[in-house]
């Protein structure tokens, strides 16, 4: 992988999260992260979605007229999302009826059309396959890791009503942490949502700060000593 899809791959998975850094997609990032399952279902359709939109993008943009660029690129949008909610409806009806309306709203995210714009429309397909990928990807850990401390605590469980993206065979595959009856409303509601993603951001800056930090050090020590005149 050369250094240029290292920094793709860095910018949308770390640097430049839609989530944790750029905060694009907060809608359905807040509301249906309430469980790991719900919240890995709309990670990976917006992955989906970001790679055919940003390859689509890139294909057509000498065919594009400036003017036209938006409502092009929105339909565009509309037609990868349309095919994601009915492979969703065929495939895992019970997780699309969960998630509802926020799948067809994936069209008005904020983080999509602003890849194709910033990267795809001015990349060739396969940088922006991957900018699509990695900002997808992003954006999916995002929402795991929110999924993850709502979920734990909840409902003191991980992986609940995996069934419902996995089928009948993860039927057995919930982890119980916290005893049976544990449920913690405010974590499961939106102000706990708005919370926890505080809480992740914070935790992000901190680790981010610490290795800047300890990069400086470094670059401290490793400079030769000056003798006193």
């Amino acid at each position: 992988m050369s250094a240029n899809y290292r920094d793709i791959m860095a910018d949308g998975i770390w640097r430049q999260n839609t989530g944790l850094v750029v905060l694009l997609g907060l809608c359905p990032l807040l509301a249906v992260s309430n469980t790991v399952i719900n919240a890995l279902g709309l990670g990976l359709a917006t992955l989906l979605v970001l790679v055919v939109t940003n390859t689509a993008v890139s294909l057509s943009r000498p065919m594009l007229r400036p003017e036209v660029r938006i409502p092009a690129y929105v339909l565009i949008i509309a037609s990868a999302v349309t095919v994601v909610e009915l492979l969703m409806r065929a495939w895992t009806h019970d997780l699309y009826q969960t998630l509802g309306i926020f799948i067809p709203l994936i069209v008005t995210n904020c983080a999509i059309i602003g890849r194709a714009e910033a990267f795809a429309a001015r990349n060739r397909p396969l940088p922006a396959l991957a900018d699509g990928f990695a900002v997808g990807l992003g954006f999916t850990i995002a929402l795991l890791a929110l999924g993850a401390v709502r979920e734990l605590a909840g409902y003191g469980t991980l992986l609940r009503d995996a069934e419902l993206l996995f089928g009948p065979v993860a039927a057995g595959w919930q982890i119980t942490v916290a005893p049976v009856d544990w449920e913690f409303l405010l974590a499961i509601l939106p102000p706990g949502a708005f919370i926890a993603l505080g809480c992740l951001v914070a935790a992000r800056n901190w680790f981010d700060a610490r290795r800047q930090a300890a990069a400086d050090q470094a670059k401290l020590d490793m400079q030769p000593a000056t003798e006193p005149s």
